[in-house]
Formats: structure tokens, sequence, C-alpha cells
């Protein structure tokens, strides 16, 4: 699962996707039982999308080949422990003629941080229909997240912000649309965000292997569009806590996370120290591949 394909001219390989890479190929231990790393992130805990993707791997290791991910229903229980292993446990709950269904608990420190419950489908002929394309920039035409992390880097406090953010997000070609919450702390904007992304090199065909590099990426902007109504920058500029409390995917259609994806975000509500992110990702062709809903806690940082 962690050899990436020959490389094409349009999109290079780099360092960090191999890194990623072996982050999801986990180790495994027993039967059903899975232990994976972690990596750096913006904030001292694990970054909710690696543990997501990870018991996604674990998950589908205990899957037959030709059924796919279709859905995944995850909770975030306890912040993670990025210094410790996580050992992911699968339990077999169905196997049906069409689906297969997978309970994978994640553990740190011999308490659950994590569950997932994802559903996977054989392949059948059905109806077909999708919202269409919203109208999007061209991915070419817009800066890299560097370059705009570069050009906004005064509007942290923390100047190592910056570097943490590129380290993380070092394996990923993500491209905001228009600025992100950063960018504009301060000023209220319509809460919807477009972003653009692909891996930074090609990858292997395996389908699951796509599908866990989305939900990896999946849990980096989602709630940014919660952010902008607010006029709030994030947690790496300071003016909110927060964290993912719960996250579901709906993967409608193939594609590759090698390609370019359009993440088209918005927010209908926040509430409670709560907000609320749902979404659609489209392949540059537009085809709807993906629904994604998340809530989290999002609350004003205090002096």
């Amino acid at each position: 699962m962690n050899t990436p394909s020959p490389d094409a001219p349009e999109n290079p390989p780099s360092s960090a996707l191999d890194g990623l890479l072996e982050l999801l190929d986990l180790e495994q231990i027993e039967r059903d039982i899975f232990r994976g790393l972690s990596r750096p992130t913006i904030v001292p805990r694990v970054f909710g999308g690696q543990v997501a993707a990870q018991a996604l791997v674990a998950a589908g290791r205990t899957v037959p080949a030709d059924r796919s991910a279709h859905s995944l229903h995850a909770y975030f229980l306890r912040m993670g422990d990025p210094g410790a292993p996580i050992v992911y446990t699968v339990d077999r709950i169905r196997d049906g003629f069409s689906f297969t269904t997978r309970r994978v608990v994640a553990v740190q420190h011999g308490r659950p941080i994590f569950h997932l419950s994802a559903s996977f489908q054989l392949y059948e002929e059905g109806l077909e229909h999708q919202a269409p394309m919203p109208p999007a920039a061209d991915p070419e035409s817009l800066p890299t997240a560097a370059e705009m992390l570069a050009e906004y880097a005064g509007h942290f406090a923390d100047p190592s912000a910056v570097d943490r953010l590129k380290e993380a997000r070092a394996a990923i070609d993500l491209r905001y649309a228009a600025p992100p919450p950063y960018a504009t702390a301060g000023e209220p904007r319509e809460p919807r965000s477009q972003v653009w992304f692909r891996t930074i090199g090609k990858l292997a065909d395996d389908p699951l292997l796509h599908v866990c590099l989305a939900t990896y990426v999946s849990d980096m902007t989602l709630l940014d569009s919660v952010l902008l109504a607010h006029g709030r920058g994030g947690w790496a500029v300071g003016d909110v806590i927060g964290a993912s409390l719960d996250h579901a995917m709906w993967f409608h259609r193939p594609f590759r996370a090698d390609e370019w994806l359009l993440y088209d975000q918005e927010s209908p509500s926040s509430a409670g120290g709560r907000g609320l992110g749902q979404a659609r990702i489209y392949t540059q062709d537009g085809r709807l591949a993906i629904s994604v809903i998340q809530e989290g806690v999002i609350r004003p940082a205090r002096n």
C-alpha cells in the first residue's frame, strides 16, 4: 500500500509523501489488531485526519478486495498523544452479500481515543444523479499553501506556526481559491471556502489508499467556513480553541487523490460552542466523489 507508482512530471513526488504513506502502512500485530505511529502537527495532539485515515486502513485490511469503502462515521473521544503508538482493534460486525461493515476502536495508554464505523460495498449498477460542480478557479492559477503562508506570515503571533503548518501539509498540494481564515482574521466573511488538493506525487492504484488519503486531507480545512463567518483566524493564529468532535464521509464515485480534487465547504450553523461544516468533493472533470460533514468544538480563546 505504501509504494507510489512511477513519477509524473506534472506532479513530482516528495519525501513528505513517502513519510505519509509509511504512516498509513500500519503494522499488523495480531488478527484484526494493528499499530500505527504519528507525525508532528500544528497543535500538540494527534491530527484527527491521521487517526481517521489509519482507522480506515485497519478496517480495509480486513475486507475482501472486491469491496470498496462507501461511508464512514467517526467520533473523536480524547486527544491523542503524538509521542505514543496507537493500537487499532477491528470488529468484523457484518459480512453480507453486498455490504461489509467494520467497527474500529483506536486506543492509547489503555483508553479509547477514537471510534469509527465503516461500510464497504461490492460494486453494482444503479440509479445515478449528482449535484453539479460549483464554479471554481483553475487550481494551477492559485498560489500554493507554502506561498500563501509566506505572504501572511506576519498574521501569526508565534512565528514557528508557519513552519509547523508547512510541515504538517508538506505531502499535500493544497490551494485556497480565496484567502484562508488566518489571512483575514477580524473580518467576518461568507461561511464558504473552496480548496483544491492532491498529493505531491503519484500513488499506486489501490482504491483504499486514495480513499484513506482523502480522509486524511478532509480534516484539514472543513471547519474553516465556521471561522470565516466570525472573522476568526484559527488555532494557529490563536484566536480560537478547537477540536474535531465527529466526522462522516460518503464515497460516491471512484477518484484519485493524486489528481486535483475540489473541496467545496460551507457552514450552516455554529452554536453552543460547536460549529458544523459540510462539504462536497469533486474531481476536476466535475464528478461528485465525496460528501463530508463534521462538527467541532470552536471556542473563543481566553487570555
